[in-house]
């Protein structure tokens, strides 16, 4: 496994950036690293609006705006406002969608991966949603929620850590960036491609590396296992490695969780509960529940004192960010091109989307900005910071 040089710091090196260690010990009290990855929320969407819980957050304050018509002067601005809900239909989230939204372009069929010499000024959000469904798609994707609306949030953001310049690893839908969370590569995914999901992707996995290193790890899935999209996980050795969710708290409460812990959700709705993956249409108070019982989970196991909770979601999902995404100094991680027409060569990220760090051992409200030029001087936090070693 490489993961890409943009990946900043291992998760350990970057827990102990802010937080407070024993005081016997230099070396982390973290054992347990517990990943949940939700899913199609930008940060401004989910929790732009909580500057009055924490004013560190690089948050919004209601002067954001995106024109109608990016090429016209005269267009009518809309604004980002506070009273987002249900949203239905999803909003474009494909690779020219978000190639229309971060650089203000009409949504192109061809043509290179980053528009040559065009900034990311992230204003083409309304004029992307109006072209794909029309002005009430425009005022979901330039809308967030209240924080009275996800008030799990609110509290993981007043209690613990939330990093504000965290980005999707990849400007594409949800696979290539859930590829990325694990092994540091989509392998030139960038969209969901049915035929390659089914037959595997090949890279290496920290799973991988965990297993040879005589370390454990556990994946808790609900309805579907996304983790088999990596080729490599459906080797008989590790089928004892999946498990169903209802196990997370047999285990917790039993101090026996693994070094590395995957929590899937429901990603589709079922006659016996509705999806909790936040993905439009699905509700966000679904998501909020799961994240609650979690946390409440781990909160109570013995192993809590050694664990560190890592919440993210995959990718924006088509809503309004107002932090330009970074398009310079992304090296590819495995110099692997994405399929035509665009050929991209992952040389720049996605959108910033939300991120929690919970563990007993991090300082109350703290906001983490960024790798500040650590290991190199163009690294960001994105998903390959989790299996970066």
């Amino acid at each position: 496994m490489s993961p890409s040089p943009m990946a900043s710091l291992h998760l350990l090196l970057l827990l102990s950036l802010f937080t407070s260690p024993p005081s016997s010990s230099h070396a982390s009290p973290i054992t347990t690293i517990v990943v949940l990855v939700m899913e199609n929320r930008s940060f401004d969407h989910m929790i732009g609006w909580m500057k009055g819980s924490n004013p560190q957050l690089n948050g919004v304050d209601g002067s954001e705006s995106n024109p109608v018509n990016t090429t016209d002067h005269s267009s009518p601005l809309v604004y980002f406002q506070n009273h987002s809900h249900y949203v239905d239909p999803d909003p474009g989230h494909s690779f020219q969608a978000i190639r229309a939204q971060v650089f203000g372009t009409p949504t192109a069929t061809t043509g290179p991966g980053t528009p040559p010499g065009l900034p990311p000024l992230m204003n083409g959000f309304a004029q992307q949603a109006v072209a794909e469904g029309g002005t009430n798609l425009s005022e979901a994707v330039m809308n967030g929620f209240p924080p009275s609306a996800v008030p799990v949030y609110r509290a993981l953001v007043e209690e613990f850590a939330v990093c504000d310049r965290w980005f999707a690893s990849v400007p594409a839908s949800t696979q290539p960036n859930r590829l990325y969370v694990h092994s540091g590569t989509s392998h030139g995914a960038t969209g969901n491609d049915k035929w390659l999901l089914v037959q595997g992707y090949p890279q290496d996995t920290i799973f991988d590396h965990l297993h040879d290193a005589g370390m454990s790890f556990g994946i808790y899935y609900q309805n579907i296992p996304a983790t088999l999209f990596y080729k490599n996980l459906r080797k008989l050795k590790y089928w004892k490695k999946f498990h169903f969710y209802s196990t997370l708290k047999k285990h917790a409460q039993a101090g026996e969780l693994p070094n590395y812990v995957v929590v899937e959700q429901r990603y589709v709705d079922s006659k016996l509960a509705p999806a909790n993956d936040d993905h439009p249409s699905h509700d966000v108070g679904e998501g909020q529940r799961l994240v609650k019982e979690v946390y409440e989970t781990l909160r109570a196991s013995p192993q809590w004192n050694q664990t560190l909770l890592v919440i993210t979601y995959d990718e924006h999902g088509g809503f309004f960010d107002h932090v330009h995404t970074p398009i310079k100094g992304v090296p590819s991680p495995d110099q692997v091109v994405g399929p035509e027409p665009f050929l991209f060569e992952f040389n720049r990220l996605g959108v910033r989307v939300p991120t929690f760090l919970i563990s007993p051992w991090i300082e109350k409200g703290t906001v983490l900005h960024g790798p500040n030029g650590s290991p190199f001087p163009t690294s960001e936090f994105e998903h390959s910071s989790i299996p970066a070693q």
